[in-house]
């Protein structure tokens, strides 16, 4: 299956459930304290992230998407570093503040990469009214959010979850629910749910085989009125199931397991980013098991960026160099920009391969990182050159191309000019030899609009292609 990042700007996203403030001090630990067998850590850092549900929405805004979050906080000063933090990183919060109550805290101590002890400050927010939180749903809805994560950390936000689910359908919002405990009931009807293999089990029992699972978890979807079920297996990755379809085995893309701290969050947030950009479901869940891949390699509660994504999704696709297929040269396209590299495109006959051209290909290539050249077809050549032309065919002037230096992608276009390719390639630099206007160069509209650049290069004077064929048929 050919994964394709969507656009994630695209993708609007409300987040509802727990929110709480991870705290990570930092330290060497040199020696053994004298008041009791354990390590002393001398704190030299400490950070201060989004955890749970707004670790979800922190995801989500790292891809792209407009993302409101609701949850409950005190009224303290964890709230309002959780409030400046995301406000950083354009997520929208609606906290609802409970007097007398703490922020859920969570504060961790590290040294030379590795957890020793985490304390937690907590009392949890369990026979807290959800009336406000469910007003805020509704206000939120009315923005058209087209998906909704239900964050359950069972510390009480999502007390009401079932009034939360049917609010969330009564908008057409597609509704998916990182599960706690072993009471899935409380869910039903949801679009999804993404429990980890222990919490499905604790609810199916035990599954000796992924036919059991299978069995297991389509007979949940059935029980509980769900669309899919999205289990994640740690080391043996993912499995999405549908009713009806065959089911998806994902296997994991994790190099280095470093943490799987907040990994859970990173799945939901891509998977729910993914659909609300108008992926499909399966291409959502490829996409999720890519992020986890990403993200439990870091430490601690960690947002998963586009660049990253790309490189983990593309990194395992073969895309490769030299003529391409169109869909193959945006896939190629695609992961070059998001690694941040400069692509330039132009196009020609190149009909017979001289030093004019080589020299003009070379002088693109510096304008960037990447160069593509699209190639007349050999009956738009005709069209262009009259009959007798193209000397060489289409297959054997995109291979001569293909083995330049300079040249990293080849491409035929078979229209009259390749004004809709380019405007489906969209490069950041288009480029033409001769003595055009920018404004004239066929794509050119089309790559300013993006954001693009157009450039016109100078020719080797003295070279062409004509005269080499005139000269040969005078001195046959």
């Amino acid at each position: 299956m050919k994964i394709i990042l969507p656009e994630y700007d695209k993708a609007q996203v409300l987040v509802v459930g727990d929110v709480m403030l991870d705290r990570y001090w930092h330290g060497p630990t040199v020696r053994i304290s004298p008041e009791a067998p354990v390590p002393v850590v001398k704190v030299e850092q400490i950070e201060e992230r989004p955890g749970g549900a707004a670790n979800v929405a922190l995801n989500v805004a790292a891809l792209g998407g407009k993302v409101n979050l609701i949850g409950l906080v005190g009224s303290d000063e964890a709230a309002d570093i959780l409030v400046k933090s995301l406000k950083s990183v354009h997520v929208t919060t609606d906290f609802v503040r409970v007097p007398n109550f703490p922020t859920i805290t969570k504060l961790r101590v590290l040294s030379r990469h590795q957890q020793l002890l985490r304390l937690d400050f907590e009392e949890g927010f369990e026979g807290i009214d959800s009336t406000e939180i469910l007003e805020k749903m509704h206000g939120s809805l009315t923005h058209q959010q087209s998906v909704v994560i239900l964050s359950d950390y069972n510390k009480g936000t999502l007390a009401d979850v079932q009034k939360m689910i049917q609010l969330a359908k009564k908008f057409n919002s597609l509704v998916l629910v990182d599960p706690k405990g072993s009471d899935f009931e409380k869910y039903r009807g949801a679009t999804l749910l993404t429990p980890n293999f222990g919490e499905f089990e604790a609810v199916v029992g035990k599954c000796h085989s992924d036919k059991e699972l299978v069995e297991r978890g389509l007979a949940l979807i059935k029980k509980l009125d769900l669309d899919a079920l999205l289990v994640t297996r740690s080391e043996h990755g993912m499995t999405l199931l549908r009713e009806g379809q065959e089911p998806l085995h994902l296997p994991t893309q994790a190099q280095e397991v470093y943490d799987v701290t907040g990994a859970g969050d990173t799945v939901i947030s891509v998977l729910a980013s993914s659909l609300a950009a108008g992926s499909s479901f399966e291409q959502s869940c490829a996409l999720a098991n890519a992020a986890a891949g990403v993200v439990v390699g870091k430490i601690g509660t960690s947002a998963v960026n586009t660049i990253e994504l790309a490189n983990a999704v593309y990194s395992l696709q073969e895309i490769g160099f030299g003529v391409l297929s169109e869909e193959q040269l945006k896939l190629a396209v695609q992961l070059a920009q998001h690694r941040g590299e400069k692509v330039v495109m132009t196009n020609g006959c190149f009909d017979i391969l001289h030093a004019g051209h080589v020299s003009y290909l070379n002088t693109a290539r510096e304008q960037g990182d990447r160069l593509i050249v699209a190639v007349n077809s050999d009956q738009s050549v005709r069209g262009l050159k009259g009959e007798g032309r193209p000397v060489n065919s289409v297959d054997r002037r995109m291979a001569v191309l293909a083995g330049l230096a300079a040249v990293d992608w080849v491409i035929e276009f078979t229209e009259g000019t390749p004004q809709r390719l380019i405007a489906e390639i969209l490069p950041d630099l288009l480029v033409k030899g001769g003595d055009y206007h920018p404004e004239e160069i066929a794509g050119g509209k089309e790559v300013i609009a993006n954001g693009g650049e157009v450039r016109v290069l100078q020719f080797e004077e003295g070279c062409s292609t004509s005269e080499i064929i005139k000269t040969i048929r005078n001195n046959p």
